[in-house]
């Protein structure tokens, strides 16, 4: 007969965190910034193909850092889910709440009742019609979610890269002051400067006339952010 040794609670779900608070801080940090016309979202991405931020459906962006295979595995699952109900209801019926819920409750589920959790650290935004208000949600590794505003940062320098963005950060930024601050953000917790070729950046834009608000920003316009003093 084997024997399963005990171990309490509090200090299973210690070990847990830990386990998990390590994976994420060997990712590279996403920094998530409202600006004038929309949601910027900015990480260190020298990966070409292997993105930390895309498109979840019309509005709605996500990011992830941690363990790659497992925050792609849940953005696959929120496109899914999104697909699914803009299908079965309407287009508008698909929101970024709803979406960080069904994360915080599945990311819960692992936490507590798998022997791993996931390594990850999530943001979800959805980007507000005219005179609305943007939306954007913090979910971590163990379900928990918090509703973020201004500015967020997520990974293994959050609290620097929060504090560093949220004192500088001004409402109204245009979309070039917000490229231009996050990367200087960056560039401070990692010690030191970041080309913009490694960079990987994505916005929810409220104006466009398409109804798909999700772009990539090139490099050669994030370089050109850069060198607009």
């Amino acid at each position: 007969m084997s024997f399963m040794p005990y171990v309490p609670p509090e200090q299973l779900m210690k070990d847990r965190s830990d386990f998990a608070h390590k994976g994420i801080a060997r990712g590279k940090s996403v920094v998530g910034i409202e600006y004038a016309d929309g949601i910027l979202f900015l990480a260190e991405n020298p990966s070409a193909t292997l993105h930390k931020i895309s498109e979840i459906y019309d509005r709605i962006a996500f990011a992830g850092v941690g363990k790659y295979s497992e925050f792609e595995e849940l953005r696959i699952a929120g496109v899914r889910l999104a697909d699914m109900r803009g299908y079965s209801y309407d287009r508008d019926d698909v929101r970024a709440r709803d979406l960080a819920n069904a994360y915080s409750q599945a990311l819960s589920t692992i936490f507590t009742q798998q022997m791993k959790p996931y390594e990850v650290e999530i943001l979800v935004a959805e980007v507000a019609d005219d005179g609305g208000r943007n939306e954007v949600y913090h979910i971590l590794f163990d379900g928990t979610v918090t509703d973020e505003h201004g500015s967020v940062a997520i990974g293994g320098h959050a609290e620097v890269l929060t504090a560093a963005v949220r004192e500088a950060y001004q409402e109204g930024w245009d979309l070039g002051t917000s490229v231009r601050e996050a990367v200087k953000a960056l560039s401070a917790a990692e010690g030191r400067s970041i080309e913009a070729s490694s960079i990987e950046a994505g916005v929810l834009e409220r104006g466009t006339p398409r109804r798909r608000k999700f772009r990539r920003l090139t490099n050669d316009l994030i370089q050109g952010f850069l060198q607009t003093p």
